[in-house]
């Protein structure tokens, strides 16, 4: 199984011990960093006095996560808190633990992943808006706080390439059941194996937008090769992609709109120990109310890219993120 970022979010267990993968967590960046705030004056960060708060990030360890625990921790560092690293703790179960344990205070998690993998419920609440709300209400009682929540959706998504934008110019989910009804023979599908099983999967999309692609229109791939094959048509035009993947501008993919809801909302969203929400409540809405606005699913992509694809370090990427948009 590929190590993606799905792989990650759904992980129910997870071997190795809590205080191992944090003291391992300093690869991501130095174990403890205090640092003057450098947030101008006229940037959100700026704005707004987090003098003398102390205050531990996590993160998991994958490229999204990575790139959100820096744009946590430099947005907190601009407000003038002293920070602590913790980021890139592998697999949600061992951050998570981490948060409930007061190891780390706050980082960027998904609210599929709590709904389903984390608060054990079986069956998302449909709409974006109505499972953050869900999260947040159930996670109160474990002394969480769920807030900020952004558009960005690191969810299952279809994607078509290039000759078949040119050709058909699907932008849903829909248009795509179109042309696998009326030519199947363009429509053919590259996704990893799991996908062809799951319910939230190939088999509930298929009853959901009203098609039936052949078995042999389906390959199923190494999820590594998924983008590079769709991209060239061969074996197939489309694929089942993570809609934040940076992979997918590398390959001048385009994601279809999920225009029925099928499948479950990954949204990110800030998840923050009460106590420490509670104590400076108005100053972390201000920060990260207003940085929700910007994480959106596309710019997710290019963030995921400038890492994956064009090399650069996370933080590189979170800090020019950030001062573009004049958060610090």
């Amino acid at each position: 199984m590929r190590t993606t970022s799905r792989t990650f979010r759904r992980a129910v267990a997870l071997t190795g011990a809590l205080g191992l993968a944090l003291s391992l967590a300093a690869c991501g960046g130095s174990e403890s960093s205090s640092a003057a705030p450098t947030g101008s004056t006229s940037s959100i960060a700026g704005s707004v006095d987090l003098s003398g708060v102390e205050i531990t990030v996590g993160s998991k360890e994958f490229t999204e996560q990575r790139v959100l625990g820096e744009i946590m921790m430099q947005t907190l560092r601009a407000a003038g808190a002293t920070v602590t690293d913790q980021t890139g703790l592998v697999g949600t179960p061992v951050v998570r633990t981490a948060l409930e344990k007061g190891e780390i205070d706050a980082y960027y998690e998904y609210t599929g992943t709590a709904w389903i993998n984390i608060l054990g419920n079986t069956a998302p609440v449909p709409g974006s808006e109505a499972q953050f709300t869900a999260v947040q209400e159930a996670d109160a009682k474990n002394d969480i706080s769920w807030f900020a929540p952004a558009t960005a959706n690191n969810t299952y998504a279809i994607a078509a390439n290039e000759a078949m934008v040119a050709k058909y110019s699907p932008t849903t989910i829909s248009e795509y059941a179109k042309v696998v009804q009326e030519n199947v023979a363009d429509a053919g599908l590259c996704t990893a194996a799991e996908f062809v099983t799951r319910d939230d999967g190939l088999p509930g999309l298929q009853q959901a937008y009203d098609f039936s692609l052949p078995k042999d229109h389906v390959a199923t791939l190494d999820f590594g090769l998924v983008y590079a094959s769709v991209a060239k048509g061969d074996p197939c035009n489309f694929a089942v992609v993570f809609a934040t993947d940076g992979q997918i501008a590398a390959n001048k993919l385009t994601v279809l709109e999920d225009d029925k809801g099928f499948f479950p909302a990954y949204n990110i969203a800030v998840s923050m120990r009460s106590d420490v929400y509670d104590a400076h409540k108005d100053a972390y809405d201000k920060l990260f109310g207003q940085l929700d606005e910007l994480l959106t699913t596309e710019q997710m992509i290019q963030l995921n890219a400038a890492v994956d694809v064009e090399g650069k370090d996370a933080d590189q990427v979170a800090g020019d993120f950030l001062r573009e948009h004049n958060v610090i």
